[in-house]
């Protein structure tokens, strides 16, 4: 999976589909993780990243799925933001 201006559309429980931005990929703990920004979103939101850890399934390709564990979602985010912090200084 390549970061940067990649567009992936998915689909959510309901079966509607959302566009994400692609914008950041981080390894950690021998895992990826992509960081995705929604392209649609309301006025009043503000736009807020999503974490999703990519697995391959059983025919070896690539799947984003949910990161279930509260502590691994807030190892992966703190990482991230630690990053981000460093790009800015």
């Amino acid at each position: 999976m390549t970061e940067g201006n990649e567009v992936l559309t998915l689909t959510d429980e309901e079966g509607n589909e959302h566009q994400f931005s692609v914008i950041d990929i981080i390894e950690m703990d021998n895992s990826e993780y992509a960081i995705l920004l929604p392209l649609e979103t309301a006025e009043e939101d503000e736009e807020e990243a999503i974490i999703l850890r990519i697995d391959t399934d059983d025919d070896g390709n690539e799947v984003l799925v949910d990161i279930e564990d509260d502590d691994e979602w807030e190892k992966v985010a703190d990482t991230w933001a630690s990053m981000v912090e460093e790009e800015e200084a």
